[in-house]
């Protein structure tokens, strides 16, 4: 069969709903400034679905230094990738100043986190090696995972009995090939907004001999006293031997980092694909990471108010009955039942009659007869907002368990 014609013949599990929902259900146009507010089809809606969790996509230092930068250096500085032409002392001082923030020895500038973690993890491991990582890994730590020669073992989400089973097969199989284990875990996970089990992962470090390589995307900027991530809020940061962030969401920019021990972190640096053959971040996006770090250092109240709105949503959510799940995050997921059908209707009955903007996931990302409204609160929402939310999912809800979304309702077609 012709390659084309295979592709034509099926467009995978989210491309065979694109006739009907592309543009609305499936790569949405949200314009206007990037805000609580946003515009959506020429009409505006109250947005819970960007990770802009401390509000720094608008502040108006950020915008500032920005702008600044793009006119002073341009977006071509600095051509070539960093190993060849592309090297700064801003991009070190960058990786200087947010190894330091995490309490790591060194740290290494990614041009993208999900592009930065896929090579990770292939240049961390050979066929001798063993992985060992959660079910419900992020999709960039699957795919650096592909590229894996060696095995690799998976244990049910956060369940801690069986990553010990997991840890022993893998510790019997490295000891065979004359390999070492790299357990993989996430500090927050994104979807449902529960926290890995970093205390007693790192508790079996004194069982069985392994690294830890934590992708701590969501935790960055918001988890911890000072917002240095999901170990400093568990107090082990010490114990976490490569650390993972990414700017892509507290940081409201393009990018992330690697931190760790130094020889490791020079390791990596000569041997990261991704980055070694790759064009060096350019200088407005290294700027603005230095002076987003300044803030994320400096404006405690920014995470303050961004754990306002977290604690009044989430709190409210609850008291009205709603299963948010094991969430300790920003991240609230609002867990509902039904298929397909009911999760179109949700989607476009908050979009059209209540004017609310979220994530709406359902089969094939999520079990069968499982409906997850993704909200991302932030710190530029306000208590208002929050209070509007929970009335409109309320009225969702019940008509949920009604059985009206089964049906045509006003505003809404099928």
């Amino acid at each position: 069969m012709d390659i084309f014609e295979k592709i034509e013949r099926s467009y995978g599990p989210l491309g065979q709903y694109m006739e009907k929902a592309h543009g609305y259900y499936m790569f949405p146009k949200l314009e206007g400034e990037i805000s609580n507010r946003m515009m959506f089809m020429g009409k505006e809606k109250l947005v819970w679905s960007l990770n802009n969790y401390l509000g720094l996509a608008n502040h108006p230092e950020v915008r500032k230094t920005d702008a600044e930068a793009a006119a002073k250096w341009g977006m071509a500085y600095p051509m070539g990738a960093r190993m060849m032409s592309g090297q700064t002392k801003y991009h070190e001082l960058l990786e200087q100043q947010l190894a330091e923030f995490v309490g790591k020895e060194s740290a290494y500038l990614l041009n993208y986190g999900y592009q930065g973690m896929v090579s990770i993890i292939q240049s961390l491991v050979d066929r001798k090696d063993v992985i060992v990582y959660d079910s419900e890994a992020h999709a960039c730590i699957i795919d650096g995972m592909r590229l894996h020669f060696g095995k690799r073992f998976v244990y049910p989400h956060n369940n801690m009995e069986n990553l010990e089973k997991e840890l022993t097969r893998a510790t019997r199989l490295a000891s065979a090939t004359g390999g070492g284990i790299l357990l993989i875990t996430e500090g927050v996970y994104g979807m449902a907004g529960d926290l890995g089990n970093l205390k007693q992962i790192v508790e079996l470090k004194k069982k069985f001999n392994f690294r830890i390589l934590i992708d701590d995307a969501h935790g960055f900027g918001t988890m911890g006293k000072t917002g240095a991530g999901t170990g400093e809020y568990f107090g082990l940061q010490d114990e976490i031997d490569l650390y993972f962030g990414t700017f892509a969401k507290a940081m409201a920019g393009i990018g992330g980092f690697i931190a760790g021990n130094k020889k490791v972190i020079d390791y990596l640096m000569y041997n990261l694909r991704s980055q070694i053959f790759a064009k060096s971040l350019p200088m407005p996006m290294v700027i603005g990471g230095l002076k987003r770090l300044e803030l994320l250092k400096n404006s405690p109240g920014l995470r303050e108010n961004l754990w306002a709105i977290v604690n009044a949503l989430q709190k409210g959510l609850r008291n009205k009955g709603f299963n948010l799940g094991h969430t300790e995050s920003p991240v609230t997921p609002v867990f509902l039942s039904g298929g397909v059908p009911e999760a179109t209707h949700i989607t476009k009955d908050l979009r059209e009659n209540h004017n609310i903007f979220c994530s709406i996931v359902s089969y094939p990302v999520v079990p069968r007869g499982v409906i997850l409204l993704r909200l991302i609160p932030t710190a530029v929402h306000t208590l208002e907002d929050v209070e509007y939310t929970i009335k409109a999912f309320s009225v969702v809800k019940e008509r949920l368990e009604a059985g009206e979304y089964g049906k045509t309702i006003a505003g809404m077609t099928a």
